[in-house]
């Protein structure tokens, strides 16, 4: 059954048994990383179409994948009453090698690019502005991170902040190179 009714009173439980309202700062972090991974499943469509795209697209799919394991590792509460089947070690080194990747793909596209002249003005092209779309929720969701992070020091993650830090980047770069791919010309402030 899709609808349990447990959360009809404005809670939900972590992972670990723990109830919380549904506005608590480890909810608020993870629900803010879901909807970036749906504002980069938009994305990975409007691309999907364009065989010239085919590396960002599954760049953006494998992305999709490491959200869902950064959504875990923020739904885990710190020393949970309830014991977990999760492997945070694994989990963070996991993140830690996807980084890399990451920082591969940012140095790739850089490398097609001309050189950064100021503040880039989000458009271009509608693919481009809903990459930077995501860009932003990225970086929302660094800061619902950091928040949580300062709140509760003990459940820190910094494999986990790193990743998203250069996730944000990797969209900056990849919308850059988007508009340029396709045509159009950047505006800059």
């Amino acid at each position: 059954m899709i609808y349990t009714k447990t959360g009809d009173m404005g809670t939900t439980s972590l992972i670990g048994g723990t109830c919380v309202e549904k506005c608590h700062p480890r909810v608020e972090a993870y629900g803010t990383v879901d909807e970036l991974g749906a504002h980069l499943a938009l994305l990975t469509e409007q691309l999907s179409p364009l065989p010239a795209f085919a590396t960002p697209c599954a760049m953006l799919r494998e992305v999709q994948r490491q959200l869902f394991t950064i959504q875990t590792l923020l739904a885990l509460e710190p020393n949970p009453p309830h014991p977990t089947s999760i492997d945070v070690d694994s989990y963070s080194s996991q993140l830690t090698a996807h980084c890399s990747m990451v920082e591969q793909a940012i140095d790739n596209l850089q490398a097609t690019l001309p050189p950064f002249r100021g503040f880039t003005i989000p458009g271009g092209n509608a693919i481009s502005a809903q990459c930077h779309v995501a860009r932003t929720v990225c970086r929302r969701a660094e800061r619902r991170i950091v928040q949580l992070y300062t709140d509760q020091p003990d459940s820190a993650n910094p494999s986990l902040l790193s990743y998203i830090n250069r996730l944000s980047d990797y969209l900056y770069v990849l919308s850059r190179h988007l508009v340029l791919a396709m045509g159009n010309e950047e505006c800059f402030l």
